[in-house]
């Protein structure tokens, strides 16, 4: 008889641990493969369980992450948006410094980000340099760096448009019709 008969990984493993006079027995294969089974069952679940510990990965234990961050649950929201947004808001503690900022908007937008300071208009700009029109779930990045400013600075925001120099003759007709309003410079 050959591994083939066993349902899962860890059954022919521990059959492979077992004297060669098993090798025929259909009650040790069966047992095997029911504890292998169980086994592969145990190692999902801690697999899984471990995932959670990290936000990148985490999935249903992402609610426990924003409940510690103060933060609000919204399942309609991506998964994806409410990884950002916690990550954002974990990378935001600290002194209030440009690189915070760029760390913490980087983390929410996956993108290269910029940040100056003018200081004598007590402000600082935020600009998106890699992603193009208005970031999706900008409101929560918006609200992160109200939390980890200092009150009397105030915070502008830049996006990239495409613009009809950057699309001559290298969109198609069909590529340009296909893209959001929203990309295009003037776009709603």
């Amino acid at each position: 008889m050959s591994d083939a008969a066993f349902t899962n990984s860890r059954g022919a493993e521990l059959f492979s641990y077992l004297p060669a006079y098993y090798e025929f027995s259909r009650v040790i294969r069966a047992d095997v493969d029911a504890k292998g089974a169980e086994m592969d069952a145990l190692y999902a679940a801690l697999n899984e369980t471990l995932e959670q510990f990290f936000v990148k990965t985490a999935t249903w234990g992402l609610e426990r992450w924003e409940a510690e961050l103060g933060i609000s649950i919204d399942r309609n929201k991506p998964i994806e948006q409410r990884r950002s947004l916690v990550e954002s808001k974990l990378r935001g503690a600290g002194t209030f410094s440009g690189r915070l900022v760029k760390n913490v908007a980087e983390a929410y937008d996956g993108g290269k980000i910029s940040v100056s300071f003018q200081p004598a208009e007590w402000s600082f700009i935020v600009k998106f340099l890699e992603t193009v029109g208005v970031p999706p779930n900008l409101d929560d990045l918006k609200g992160v760096i109200e939390e980890i400013k200092p009150a009397h600075l105030q915070v502008k925001y830049e996006f990239n448009y495409l613009i009809i120099r950057e699309i001559d003759e290298v969109m198609s007709l069909i590529q340009i019709e296909k893209t959001p309003l929203s990309k295009f410079a003037g776009g709603a």
